[in-house]
């Protein structure tokens, strides 16, 4: 099963980066996590970000494959425990659809992915830079596939 971060961004911080790949390299055959970067919109002195939130957003639906299920990372989105985390990704497994979780830029997440998701999920209740929420979520899946296969990296 492929878990697939969308995310707005692509000139972050190499401790993002690093962070990211981390967590990514620890995953097993039966679960991948990638990373597929959007570059930001162009954002232009005092005009609105609509535009550049637009163009994020054409890109990241076409980033996503077909018959994904799509996830929103949203602030206002619903929390989750780990194990329900892990509950959710074993559905979609018996499902056998890959998982999109997408991540917005500065601004957050176009209206049409957000119309596009099938689920709105929040890492905190806090407002997250993205990408402190890229390393965060790569860690977040990990301890859920660890709760799948009874490993114990999960100490709750």
């Amino acid at each position: 099963m492929r878990l697939i971060v969308v995310a707005a961004g692509t000139k972050l911080p190499d401790w993002v980066n690093a962070g990211f790949e981390d967590y990514a390299g620890r995953f097993t055959r039966d679960y991948k996590l990638e990373l597929k970067e959007i570059a930001l919109g162009q954002r232009a002195g005092s005009s609105p970000p609509a535009q550049a939130i637009a163009k994020e957003g054409e890109k990241m639906l076409a980033a996503i494959p077909q018959g994904a299920y799509v996830v929103a990372m949203q602030v206002g989105g619903k929390n989750v425990s780990s194990e329900q985390l892990a509950q959710f990704l074993q559905a979609r497994a018996r499902d056998g659809r890959d998982v999109v979780f997408c991540i917005g830029g500065p601004e957050g997440l176009a209206p049409e992915v957000d119309a596009r998701a099938e689920f709105r999920w929040s890492l905190s209740a806090l407002t997250l830079p993205h990408a402190l929420a890229r390393v965060v979520l790569a860690e977040a899946l990990y301890r859920a596939v660890m709760i799948i296969k009874g490993h114990p990296y999960h100490r709750a």
